[in-house]
């Protein structure tokens, strides 16, 4: 796969890791890339930020609550946007149920340049069989590195038939089976926190649950793997992390939130990146701090559009319109920043490898 893939991961939910997901890709396809967003979370929250109610009944081919209840008809009329049968679980559900191996699917086309390869809450039931296949795997099974290797071959099927330069890979917050899986297919990993102490936690578990798996992928599986099976390499390359900034409340002062600030760097420099001399002050891999616009994302959720592409129509009338002027500023840069990192890492790594 040529395109650059780069996975969202933070290992404590409720950071906006999906709403980062969002607007990165939105805003690198108007840098005039072409992005597949690909939604690994099991709760599917960013299948739900790109897509309305309707499609989503389409692609998951249900039924109206309104026509259970015999309120509605139950044919329909479908929006014509999306297809059944074209989520990252439909893609999977052959090796689940044992029928075959992967079944690619087509990714939605949200705009020119910006395609979704979508979630659904089905894909959880591929974490037991994840999970299974995980250590079976080390020992060559054939059946087992198909599953463990799934994502990776999805994904890549889709950036292929899209011509995407860029993959975005949102996952859920845990370091279950299935992220184990996705963070795999991905060449690096971006992380969103926030200045508490979970961030904190979830960085000292993130990073030597890394190392470990690239050594077990590389050292253990990959070479075992036949060359008719399309395997990723387990990069995982650390770019760095976003400091989301939350709205401050009284009950946690502007004083609490510097303190775990100024810890992060170390945390991140010894635990994800394995850095025997960490050090306190050396922040150089922050790409990124982006301010809370609590005041847009109501009015990004009902226009259905990123916060920095809001007009006066949408209701961001007078400062609020700067607010946004300001939001496109700051994912400019930021979406800039991890391009231009995300190709040197890769560039490195590829070398090495």
């Amino acid at each position: 796969m040529t395109a650059t893939s780069i996975a969202l991961f933070s290992n404590k939910g409720g950071v906006g890791n999906t709403t980062l997901a969002y607007h990165l890709a939105h805003m690198i396809s108007r840098l005039g890339l072409s992005v597949l967003a690909v939604d690994l979370d099991p709760q599917a929250n960013l299948t739900s930020m790109c897509l309305d109610e309707s499609e989503i009944e389409d692609l998951w081919a249900n039924p109206s609550e309104l026509v259970a209840q015999g309120v509605a008809d139950r044919l329909l009329p479908s929006t014509g946007g999306v297809r059944d049968d074209r989520t990252v679980a439909d893609a999977v559900r052959p090796i689940l149920e044992g029928t075959g191996d992967v079944a690619p699917v087509e990714p939605v086309l949200l705009k020119p340049g910006l395609w979704l390869l979508p979630g659904s809450l089905d894909l959880s039931r591929f974490e037991d069989k994840l999970s299974n296949e995980w250590f079976t795997s080390f020992a060559g099974d054939i059946a087992a590195i198909r599953t463990t290797t799934a994502f990776h071959r999805v994904i890549e099927h889709a950036a292929v038939s899209v011509d995407a330069d860029i993959v975005l890979i949102d996952v859920g917050p845990n370091l279950g089976a299935i992220n184990r899986a996705a963070l795999i297919a991905a060449d690096s990993v971006l992380m969103p926190l926030a200045a508490d102490l979970f961030s904190l936690k979830g960085m000292s578990n993130l990073g030597p649950a890394l190392r470990e798996w690239r050594r077990d992928w590389r050292q253990v599986v990959l070479p075992q793997v036949p060359s008719g099976i399309s395997a990723p390499p387990a990069r995982m390359t650390p770019l760095g992390y976003v400091i989301m900034q939350p709205e401050m409340r009284l009950d946690r002062p502007v004083k609490a939130y510097g303190r775990w600030l100024e810890r992060i760097p170390w945390v991140y420099s010894s635990a994800v990146l394995g850095d025997l001399t960490p050090a306190r002050d050396d922040d150089h891999y922050r790409i990124a701090t982006l301010r809370n616009y609590r005041s847009l994302m109501p009015l990004a959720h009902d226009a259905r559009k990123p916060m920095f592409e809001l007009k006066a129509a949408d209701g961001a009338l007078g400062s609020t319109q700067k607010y946004v002027q300001t939001c496109y500023r700051e994912f400019r840069e930021l979406a800039e920043n991890v391009m231009t990192l995300a190709k040197e890492r890769k560039a490195a790594e590829g070398a090495a490898d």
